[in-house]
């Protein structure tokens, strides 16, 4: 059997955690990865250290803060961007509302890609701005993908703060949201995150199923209404679709 690199398995074990659906235990890991258990204690200690993995509160390892922002910048890389920018031109030329993708980072939702309407009212959200995770529809869609454990951990450590009338800030109610979010796979936002604004959202998935990011459409409420919003879901889900292939093509 050819010899393992020690820069082949530390990004093996990188790749292992980022894949995950769960936290993985250092065991766990070592098993998979046909690893030593002292050499993955080592290998994990090491990756702790320079930021790439960290421990959650349960003691799994997840992703840390250098793997999530490289995530983020090969995302933003420019060919693949401007390709997903003119799908999102062609929605927002279609729907004459505002479009645009937003991704999980750290406890916020950050915005990747926008398409700005043309019409005179207009909601402002550049790229690059974080928005709450607990009242945006990019943001519940996102918790609503996650597994019960990994969603009641995030939803421990969000402030919940109250930005409207409409945000909700109880933890059962929003479970509930959540589920029936999960049900459907639309994520809604009905004047949670900003008063008279609504929006909705779609997934965009890898080749196997996981949530990689959300896209969504939003609007005032006196142009357009969540109702008429959501009959635009289709339309949405064939975009997002498309967003996919591309990836697709990353992945083979």
């Amino acid at each position: 059997m050819p010899k393992v690199s020690s820069i082949t398995r530390v990004l093996e074990i990188i790749e292992a955690v980022s894949y995950a659906s769960k936290p993985l235990s250092p065991l766990e890991l070592s098993q998979e990865l046909d690893i030593p258990k002292p050499t993955i204690h080592r290998l994990i200690q090491n990756l702790v250290d320079d930021g790439f993995l960290t421990v959650d509160i349960g003691g799994g390892i997840v992703p840390g803060k250098r793997v999530r922002n490289l995530s983020v910048e090969l995302w933003q890389q420019r060919l693949f961007f401007n390709e997903r920018q003119m799908i999102l031109q062609k929605l927002v030329d279609e729907l004459k509302e505002t479009c645009g993708i937003g991704v999980p980072y750290h406890m916020n939702m950050i915005y990747t890609n926008r398409a700005q309407t043309t019409l005179p009212l207009q909601i402002y959200l550049p790229v690059g701005a974080k928005s709450p995770m607990w009242c945006t529809a990019t943001g519940k869609l996102y918790l609503s993908q996650l597994s019960t454990t990994s969603r009641n951990k995030i939803l421990q450590g969000l402030p919940l703060d109250k930005f409207t009338k409409n945000t909700i800030t109880d933890i059962d109610a929003l479970n509930a949201e959540l589920d029936r979010i999960a049900t459907t796979g639309i994520g809604i936002d009905n004047e949670e995150f900003i008063s008279e604004m609504v929006g909705v959202a779609v997934p965009i998935l890898d080749k196997k199923s996981r949530y990689l990011a959300s896209l969504y459409l939003h609007a005032p409420t006196i142009r357009v209404s969540l109702d008429e919003l959501l009959t635009h879901v289709p339309r949405l889900q064939q975009a997002a679709q498309d967003i996919q292939a591309l990836v697709y093509d990353l992945q083979s």
